[in-house]
């Protein structure tokens, strides 16, 4: 018989192998864009996202501009002054430049020797920590596969190598695919 029961099950884990991933992947799709739609409570599908990023893009417009810009200040100053939310907002726009800031943090990907023939990949975040009095150590974060999460380590510099021909992107994509997704050169 040309269809064994054998046969069967590769076929199905197969299929499962391109239906899982395309249909997570639209569900969480439309699963954020109803979240975000929802924010602001309008009838009409899609005009709330919509009416958001016009907000965000004028809200950033504002904030750039020279007339404007010392109000955005005061503000953050303002911010910094209460005690639980400043340690709060601060890190959340520490996170946000790290991605989309003029300083992205993420744009450095290394290898660091962990022990002999053992290494771990991640990105620098700091490369001068004299503040602390570690002239000798730099700050590594360490993104946890399969996971939005991670570590931050201070490793000394000498374990530290920084990774040519590959960009940040895929190093990032890399890591929290635990290894599986490829790794494309840069030229």
């Amino acid at each position: 018989m040309a269809f064994t029961y054998k046969r069967v099950i590769t076929f199905f884990l197969r299929g499962l192998l391109f239906v899982v991933p395309i249909g997570l992947t639209i569900y969480l799709i439309i699963l954020t864009l109803n979240f975000l739609d929802g924010i602001i409570p309008i009838p009409v599908p899609g005009l709330g996202i919509v009416i958001m990023l016009t907000f965000i893009t004028f809200v950033g417009y504002l904030a750039s501009l020279f007339i404007t810009k010392p109000l955005f200040e005061m503000c953050e100053r303002w911010i910094f002054k209460i005690p639980l939310v400043n340690i709060v907002y601060t890190s959340i726009k520490d996170l946000m430049s790290a991605f989309v800031g003029d300083k992205k943090k993420f744009n450095t990907p290394v290898v660091v020797k962990l022990s002999e023939g053992m290494s771990r990949m991640g990105f620098i975040t700091q490369d001068d920590l004299s503040v602390l009095g570690e002239d000798e150590l730099v700050a590594i974060y360490f993104p946890h596969s399969y996971n939005f999460s991670g570590n931050l380590y201070l490793v000394p510099r000498q374990n530290v190598r920084i990774l040519q021909n590959v960009s940040s992107s895929d190093i990032m994509k890399f890591i929290v695919s635990g290894g599986v997704s490829n790794l494309n050169k840069t030229l």
